[in-house]
């Protein structure tokens, strides 16, 4: 059998390991310590616009505390994008609160801003205000987020900007990850740099760290005992871990540009296939690091499925998916309102994620390509 081809696999930089052996050698074996404080210190530094890191055990969890500090809790509306993976969601029934569903717009994925107002005019209009709005910068595309953020301070209701999958992407120049009251990370396995798992969540002053990070550590009182006033959660990332971060670090723009080169790949392959659309910028105020390569094929046009297309790779031992099911087709939130037009179930139907990962070797760019163009050029014969 020929050798797998990942979806997107993690990569190391290679001082990784100098960053552990010390954790190691300190005996700095705990939810704390110098890789922490430094993880911190290269994000806040890399992402600028005064952010403060708190670095977690995952962007769920990240998304979760954000929830809490905005006071989200028991009985309160919380609008999330739909289409997005589940750990956007799940959090906002940790916190007691019911999601609302917004559909995505074409141009981005990502969220609607006409679904957006017309969710909280509606949400409103039944006596509840929704309390926080969370948004999502799918596959490394930012959102419309003027438009999003103007929406937002019309109504003065907060967003949380779920980047987990978008560090290293601009909007405007400025970097996303910088633009919610709060925004999250994510550093999981296939993420555009890993901690093998892993997530901060991005405050805007030093007293949100603070508070992030007491509640990430138990909500343990200032007391030489063990005293608690407050429910904490055990979030806090160690110091093992961060360690990984801190050499990821190092080869992040790399990794972005070896990214956003196999988008470029695949931008040639299909520029002459009809009925097949790659996700790519609209204008030059977006900047993608392209964590996931994805494409729409429009089986009236092309001949043949998204689901026909990935099974072809399958055989060929090339790891694909199909984008995110939206979540309010879920079955565990199928009762949640849904506010738009069915854009992002259309995306879901077409849409399909390619071999992206920043290590990708030239044989594999090769074979990928290989696969792609015999696929296609036996469909046209057929």
């Amino acid at each position: 059998m020929k050798s797998k081809i990942w979806l997107s696999s993690p990569h190391m930089g290679g001082n990784e390991l100098t960053y552990i052996q010390e954790a190691f050698d300190t005996n700095w074996i705990a939810p704390l310590g110098p890789n922490v404080y430094g993880f911190e210190k290269d994000l806040e530094t890399y992402l600028g616009e005064d952010s403060h890191i708190a670095c977690l055990a995952s962007g769920t969890a990240a998304i979760h505390l954000a929830l809490v500090e905005l006071g989200v809790t028991h009985g309160d509306l919380v609008l999330c994008q739909s289409f997005t993976f589940c750990g956007s969601a799940n959090p906002i029934v940790y916190a007691g609160a019911t999601p609302v569903f917004v559909d995505s717009e074409e141009t981005t994925w990502n969220m609607s801003p006409e679904y957006l107002e017309i969710a909280i005019k509606e949400s409103i209009s039944k006596g509840k205000k929704p309390k926080a709005i969370l948004m999502v910068h799918l596959y490394g595309m930012p959102a419309k987020i003027d438009e999003l953020l103007k929406i937002a301070n019309a109504y003065e209701i907060p967003i949380i900007e779920d980047a987990a999958e978008a560090l290293g992407s601009t909007y405007k120049g400025q970097k996303c990850g910088t633009f919610g009251a709060y925004s999250i990370l994510s550093f999981n396995g296939n993420k555009i740099i890993t901690t093998s798992g892993g997530g901060a969540l991005v405050c805007r002053n030093e007293e949100q760290k603070k508070r992030t990070v007491f509640l990430a550590t138990q909500a343990r009182d200032n007391a030489p005992h063990y005293q608690h006033t407050e429910i904490g959660y055990n979030y806090r990332m160690s110091n093992i871990v961060a360690g990984i971060g801190r050499g990821q670090m190092e080869v992040l723009d790399k990794h972005v540009g070896y990214r956003r080169d196999v988008n470029q790949m695949y931008a040639e392959l299909f520029k002459d296939v009809e009925g097949i659309t790659l996700l790519q910028e609209s204008s030059d105020d977006y900047f993608s690091n392209h964590w996931l390569s994805s494409i729409r094929v429009n089986a009236n046009k092309t001949g043949f499925t998204r689901e026909e297309f990935r099974l072809a790779l399958l055989e060929e031992n090339i790891e694909s998916r199909p984008l995110w099911k939206p979540m309010h087709l879920q079955p565990v939130f199928e009762k949640c309102d849904f506010y738009g037009e069915g854009i992002c179930e259309k995306l879901f139907d077409s849409g399909l994620c390619l071999p992206s990962g920043s290590n990708l070797t030239i044989e594999e760019k090769n074979r990928i390509k290989e696969v792609i163009r015999a696929f296609l050029a036996l469909k046209e014969i057929n």
